[in-house]
């Protein structure tokens, strides 16, 4: 699952998602990151508990040497496209690869993240309710 889903997944819908719910290394990165991102205090403690609860009940899945070539895979496709294939993109690559390597489909609620790796990748939308 994308990070994103992770964050909505209070407002998602659980017949959009699959039985079995798993995360990457990278999502795990990327909410542990999370926290640091706000001098907001509130919104602070917010996002480190979400960290915890996540922390408590997924196992990621590694970044291995299959995630690896992967990623090449999807970085040589990107870049054939002309697209950006640094900064942020980096990360959504390395969950498309993640993804891949695992032979599991990528659920995500930004699927614009996602448009240039569709060709190998299952990419499967899902919309959290409106608040």
């Amino acid at each position: 699952m994308d990070t994103c889903v992770i964050i909505d997944l209070p407002r998602i819908d659980p017949q959009q998602l699959p039985h079995e719910l798993v995360i990457s290394a990278i999502t795990l990165a990327e909410l542990a990151a999370g926290p640091h991102a706000t001098a907001d205090l509130h919104e602070r403690a917010r996002r480190q508990d979400r960290l915890q609860r996540v922390e408590a009940v997924f196992d990621p899945l590694p970044i291995d040497a299959a995630v690896a070539r992967a990623y090449g895979q999807r970085y040589a496709e990107v870049v054939t496209l002309g697209r950006k294939t640094r900064g942020p993109r980096a990360f959504d690559l390395m969950m498309a690869a993640t993804a891949l390597a695992n032979q599991l489909p990528l659920y995500t609620s930004n699927p614009g993240d996602f448009r240039d790796v569709t060709t190998l990748v299952d990419v499967r939308v899902v919309l959290p309710d409106r608040p």
